[in-house]
C-alpha cells in the first residue's frame, strides 16, 4: 500500500492547537427601542416567554386568552401590572402596543396575525408559522404591504450551540458546508393519552422543525434540489404514533441528514451534529437541545468550547430580540417569515416524502394533510 493511501481512515496525526475565537452567540437586544408588547394566546410555552421577555426588562403591557384563567395565570407570575384580554381584537385596538406575539394554535393564529398586521402591529408568530405555504406568502406580502415586520419563533437558532455553530461558519472557518448530519435520541412517550399520539407525523411535524431548520441556516444560501423523508414504529414502543423518522435534504453542494429515535430509554438521551465544511469540521455534542460541547478541526489545528447558557430561555430572549433589533435597524429580522417559509418547504417535503415513499421538491409540497392533524 502506498503511502499515501488511507482505507483506515485515520487523520494527520501533528494536530496543534486553534483559538476559538470568543464569538458573541448571545441574544442581543436593540440599543434604544423598548416597545410596549402584548400576547395573544397564553398557553403552557409562554411561560418561557414571558420569563425570557422578563429577563431582559421587556415590557409586556398586555395578555390575551380565551380562557381568562390562562391569562390571569400569566398575568400574577410574570407581569402583574400587564391588562388582561379575552378578545385580541380589543387588545390589537390598543395604539400604545406596537408589538405583538402570538402563540396560538396555527389553525386560529392566521386570522390573529391577519388581524394584528391590519392593524399595524409588528408580529412574532409561533412555529410552525404556517400550514399552507400560500398562506404564508399571502401573510408575507400582508406585513410588506402594511410596513411592518413579521418574524418566526423559531427559537432553536438562538440556542447557545445553534447560535455559536451559525457564527462559526459564517466566519468561514470550515469554508463551504458540504455535509450536515444531526442525530438525536430520546424519549416521547409522555404523549400516551394526550392529543399529540393521535398526529401520525408528531416527529417530523411538531418537534423536527427546529433541526430542519438548523440545516438550511448551516448551509446558508446553497439551494435544495430534493428531500427524502421516512417513518417506522420503534420496536415495543407504548404511543400509537411512530416515533423513529429521518430525513434527507440534497443541496446544490451538499447533503443534510436528520436522524430521530423518539423511543430510547430514559437513561439514554443525546444529541449530535458533525458539519463538515471544505476546509475543516465542527462537532458538537450533549444532551439534547442543549448539546453545548463545540469542537473544531481545521488546517491541522482543533480546538473545543464549552458555551454558556440554554435553549430555554436563551433561544426565546433571542427571536424576540432579532424581531427588536430588525424594527430598531429598519432591515429585515433573521428569523423573517419570508424566510422561514423556505424551512418550512423542507418540513412539508419531507413529510410528504415519508407518505409516498418518494424524493419531493422543495417547494412542490404546500400544505400538511391528515397525516399531520389529530384524528378521530
Amino acid at each position: 500500500m502506498k503511502k499515501k493511501d488511507n482505507y483506515d481512515l485515520k487523520g494527520e496525526a501533528a494536530i496543534r492547537e486553534v483559538e476559538l475565537s470568543q464569538l458573541d452567540y448571545s441574544p442581543q437586544l436593540p440599543k434604544n427601542y423598548r416597545p410596549r408588547i402584548g400576547l395573544i394566546g397564553c398557553g403552557g410555552i409562554t411561560k418561557h416567554h414571558l420569563k425570557a421577555y422578563r429577563q431582559d426588562g421587556l415590557d409586556v403591557v398586555a395578555l390575551c386568552d380565551l380562557d381568562r384563567s390562562s391569562a390571569q395565570a400569566r398575568k400574577d407570575e410574570f407581569y402583574p401590572a400587564a391588562d388582561l384580554y379575552t378578545d385580541y381584537h380589543d387588545m390589537l385596538a390598543r395604539e400604545d402596543i406596537d408589538v405583538v406575539d402570538i402563540a396560538l394554535h396555527p389553525e386560529p393564529r392566521v386570522t390573529a396575525i391577519e388581524a394584528a398586521l391590519k392593524a399595524g402591529k409588528h408580529v412574532l408568530s409561533q412555529k410552525p408559522f404556517v400550514l399552507d405555504l400560500d398562506v404564508g406568502e399571502r401573510l408575507a406580502a400582508l406585513a410588506r404591504e402594511k410596513g411592518v415586520k413579521l418574524a418566526v419563533n423559531q427559537n432553536g437558532r438562538w440556542a447557545p450551540y445553534v447560535r455559536y455553530v451559525t457564527q462559526l461558519i459564517r466566519s468561514g472557518m470550515i469554508g463551504k458546508v458540504q455535509s450536515v448530519n444531526i442525530r438525536m435520541n430520546w424519549d416521547h412517550s409522555w404523549i400516551k393519552g394526550t392529543s399529540f399520539e393521535k398526529i401520525h407525523h408528531v416527529v417530523l411535524y411538531d418537534f423536527a422543525i427546529h433541526w430542519v431548520d438548523m440545516v438550511r441556516l448551516y448551509f446558508g444560501e446553497d439551494r435544495a434540489l430534493n428531500v427524502f423523508g421516512a417513518l417506522r414504529s420503534a420496536l415495543n414502543q407504548a404511543v400509537a404514533a411512530p416515533l423513529l423518522a429521518s430525513a434527507t435534504f440534497v443541496f446544490e453542494n451538499g447533503i443534510g441528514s436528520l436522524q430521530f429515535d423518539a423511543a430510547s430509554r430514559k437513561d439514554y438521551m443525546e444529541e449530535s451534529s458533525i458539519i463538515v465544511g471544505s476546509e475543516g469540521v465542527i462537532r458538537v455534542a450533549g444532551p439534547n437541545c442543549s448539546a453545548n460541547e463545540v469542537s473544531v478541526e481545521t488546517a491541522g489545528k482543533k480546538g473545543s468550547i464549552r458555551l454558556e447558557g440554554s435553549w430555554f430561555p436563551d433561544g426565546f430572549r433571542g427571536t424576540m430580540g432579532e424581531l427588536l433589533c430588525a424594527i430598531e435597524e429598519d432591515r429585515e429580522p433573521e428569523n423573517a417569515a419570508e424566510g422561514n417559509l423556505k424551512s418550512l418547504e423542507l418540513a412539508f417535503a419531507a413529510i410528504q416524502s415519508a407518505d409516498t415513499g418518494a424524493a419531493v421538491i422543495p417547494g412542490e409540497a404546500r400544505e400538511l394533510g391528515d397525516s399531520c392533524k389529530v384524528m378521530g
